[in-house]
């Protein structure tokens, strides 16, 4: 039986609860098995994505108006209309209600329908005049009222402070725009702005970064030129760091972690497609994701794609690149916004992350030639897997140094940069630039 936006929301909740599912995988599932409209697929995404973003705050309201233990899929359905109810102010509250209890009518949990109706009335009578949440100005607060994790409010709170961290809470409850680059091989940049124009999208671009354009969200392919290969997705702060590596042509370039291939894309384009880059990624699904890139592209002929493990050293790779890519398997915790279900993640499920990242390093360290440069990246805003990594790896590498850089209001200082959704209107990312000195 084909679902409702409603129904399908919920479909694409269990599996990120249940199977641990990336949401934008679980929806697009959703969505495709149950053939909804263009208008229902948009409702099911903001259903979908707004519970996830809002968890912990919506259930401020539940547990307030329900008693004992609630069933996963009961807390689940509760979320969807207290979404509806909090967040959706068009959605008629009876419809909020009827909709929402009718999930539990037509699925399994046909016992809980009218404690779900009671809860959703009570949320209802005072949504105008909503409880506060305890605690303003604690980590405890952040972390209900902007449904992040209370460790890490705790620890941004103590290296950057309450309002910083607020902010950058906030900032991950928001939508966050689509980025593109221009493939200018393909196309001018003006001839691409004036397409996007015509198809009635409000594009804002930027001088420092010729071919960036960023939009109010929309599909992929519905782009004007998605399948000439006009251009690739990619956030800005991924981009920047490209960029300030300055791929040239005739490079030797090897990019260590690179799937979905943004940053071999990049590289690619900047060297004009003049240059040889090896694209690794431990899996071979991955690999077919920056192949199928480079064919739409056109970057097929200057990027080969090869399985590796970044930790493992390559002899023949010893001192041979101009420039290596390093963006590290990491917490992802600056792509909240993008991936909300990340906010679930424990820090205990951490720990090894520095391990790793610090062995990538140290191997791929040996892989840049007298002269060339390391690029150490991540999408993550925890010190251990940025600063903190550069800086041990200089102290045990003399033959190396950190290289200042900047792009637009991107300054760095000793070679890194942190760039932050609130401050950047970026993703949450980190780059180093690291110079191996001639010999």
């Amino acid at each position: 039986m084909k679902k409702n936006a409603r129904s399908a929301a919920f479909a694409a909740l269990e599996r990120c609860e249940k199977d641990k599912a990336w949401s934008a995988a679980a929806l697009d599932a959703a969505i495709r098995e149950n053939e909804l409209s263009d208008r229902d697929a948009a409702l099911a995404s903001r259903l979908c994505l707004g519970v996830l973003q809002n968890g912990a705050f919506l259930d401020h309201y539940i547990d307030r108006f329900s008693r004992g233990r609630l069933e996963p899929g009961v807390r689940l359905i509760l979320r969807l209309g207290a979404y509806q109810l909090l967040f959706l102010d068009k959605v008629p509250v009876h419809a909020a209600v009827s909709e929402t209890v009718e999930l539990c009518r037509d699925g399994q949990f046909a016992r809980a329908a009218s404690l779900v109706n009671a809860v959703l009335r009570r949320i209802a009578e005072i949504k105008d005049d909503p409880p506060d949440v305890a605690g303003k100005g604690t980590a405890a607060y952040l972390a209900t009222r902007w449904s992040h994790p209370l460790w890490l409010a705790e620890r941004l709170i103590a290296e950057k402070g309450y309002h910083f961290t607020e902010a950058f809470f906030r900032e991950n409850n928001e939508a966050a725009p689509l980025c593109i680059q221009v493939n200018r091989l393909r196309v001018s940049e003006g001839d691409y702005l004036r397409a996007l124009e015509r198809n009635g999208l409000k594009v804002k671009s930027f001088p420092e970064l010729p071919g960036c354009f960023e939009l109010e969200g929309g599909k992929v392919t519905d782009l004007p030129g998605f399948e000439e290969g006009l251009f690739y997705v990619q956030d800005r702060a991924a981009r920047t760091a490209v960029q300030i590596a300055g791929a040239r042509s005739g490079m030797r370039i090897l990019d260590v972690c690179a799937a979905p291939g943004g940053k071999s894309f990049a590289a690619a384009l900047d060297a004009k497609a003049d240059c040889r880059l090896i694209s690794c990624d431990l899996l071979e699904k991955k690999l077919r994701l920056v192949r199928n890139g480079a064919e739409r592209l056109g970057l097929s002929a200057c990027i080969e794609t090869i399985p590796a493990d970044a930790r493992q050293y390559r002899a023949e790779w010893e001192k041979a690149f101009d420039l290596v890519l390093a963006d590290v398997p990491c917490s992802g915790l600056g792509v909240i916004r993008k991936r909300p279900e990340i906010r679930q993640k424990q820090a205990s499920e951490l720990t090894e992350l520095p391990k790793i990242q610090a062995a990538v390093l140290e191997n791929v360290s040996r892989y840049v030639k007298p002269g060339g440069l390391l690029l150490y990246s991540t999408c993550t805003v925890l010190r251990e897997e940025n600063r903190d990594q550069i800086e041990e790896f200089l102290a045990r590498h003399p033959e190396f140094q950190a290289e200042d850089f900047s792009c637009g209001a991107v300054c760095s200082t000793g070679g890194c940069y942190e760039f932050w959704p609130q401050t950047d209107g970026t993703d949450g990312f980190f780059a180093a630039k690291l110079r191996r000195k001639a010999e």
